[in-house]
């Protein structure tokens, strides 16, 4: 039976979805995952700031194609007049939800009182939602952690005080800031947020296979699950029938996604990242590591797309 997940007059046709991950989550690899089968695909997150400036860096990570709709862009910052005024600048592009980030656990970004941190301060974060909701007509999401550590669980009451300043959905990654993206997923406090709130509440963490998503998806009783790092050299992790065992399989999903690198960015411009991302494609498979230095000793895009295509 088909599940939908409803965010305001948003209707996603199945209950898989693609996080925000910086450095990776770029318009080829989103639009990627959007054909093996995400629902929806959130954008690497992005500076409020940037977006107000009309920085062109921080311009270029908005861009989107139709054909990966629906989209959320992510937003962080914690300036709520900043915050609001960006989301407004958001309301005229061609996104479907405003993603604000209440969860990055990095330092630079905590440091300046955005991310995780504003779990420490309710009333900044309640200050963000209320501007950013006022400013926009698109469903507002709300991404966050558990709490800032284990003697500061406080992701239910948070989730209830986002609702009720104007939240449409609520991701929440099952780890605490002190936990960073290792030690165990607390799918416990997920399900507490889902019954603490009647907003979709969609659950995030160490999520690698599609079996699996499901298996938490009823575990843990949310509207959706999001996939992160699982997905990364695997799109197959929004299909049915999962990662492919043979070399020639994963190959072709990487020539793949190489194709839509160089017809939707600058391919030499991001090789690193590209060379990052595919040789995650061959983990765990016979001769992986073989191909992995191939493919990072590859001096240009033309020839990396040309080492796929002799394999």
């Amino acid at each position: 039976m088909t599940r939908y997940v409803q965010i305001k007059s948003l209707q996603l046709k199945n209950p898989l979805i693609l996080a925000p991950l910086a450095g990776y989550t770029d318009l080829p690899f989103r639009l990627l995952c959007r054909q093996f089968g995400a629902a929806l695909c959130y954008t690497e997150m992005i500076s409020c700031h940037g977006l107000v400036y009309d920085k062109k860096k921080t311009l270029q990570m908005t861009q989107t194609v139709p054909e990966e709709r629906p989209v959320a862009l992510q937003l962080f910052g914690a300036d709520p007049e900043k915050m609001g005024a960006a989301a407004e600048i958001v309301s005229d592009m061609a996104v479907d939800i405003i993603d604000i980030n209440m969860g990055c656990p990095v330092k630079k970004v905590v440091k300046k009182g955005a991310g995780a941190a504003l779990m420490k301060n309710p009333d900044l974060a309640a200050a963000i939602i209320r501007q950013v909701c006022k400013k926009t007509v698109l469903p507002v999401s709300v991404k966050i952690r558990t709490g800032w550590n284990h003697d500061a669980i406080v992701a239910p009451d948070f989730a209830m005080m986002l609702e009720d300043n104007g939240a449409s959905c609520i991701a929440v990654h099952g780890r605490t800031w002190t936990q960073g993206f290792g030690g165990p997923v607390d799918w416990q406090i997920i399900t507490q947020v889902k019954n603490s709130v009647s907003i979709p509440v969609i659950g995030n963490g160490d999520i690698t296979t599609y079996r699996e998503a499901h298996a938490f998806l009823e575990k843990s009783g949310c509207d959706g699950i999001m996939i992160g790092r699982g997905a990364l050299g695997n799109p197959w992790v929004f299909t049915p029938g999962g990662t492919p065992e043979t070399l020639a399989e994963r190959m072709e999903g990487l020539r793949h996604h190489l194709q839509l690198i160089r017809k939707l960015s600058d391919p030499d411009k991001i090789l690193a990242k590209t060379k990052n991302h595919a040789g995650r494609y061959f983990k765990g498979i016979t001769g992986g590591s073989s191909i992995r230095r191939q493919i990072y000793a590859a001096p240009t895009f033309a020839d990396l797309l040309a080492l796929t295509q002799s394999m």
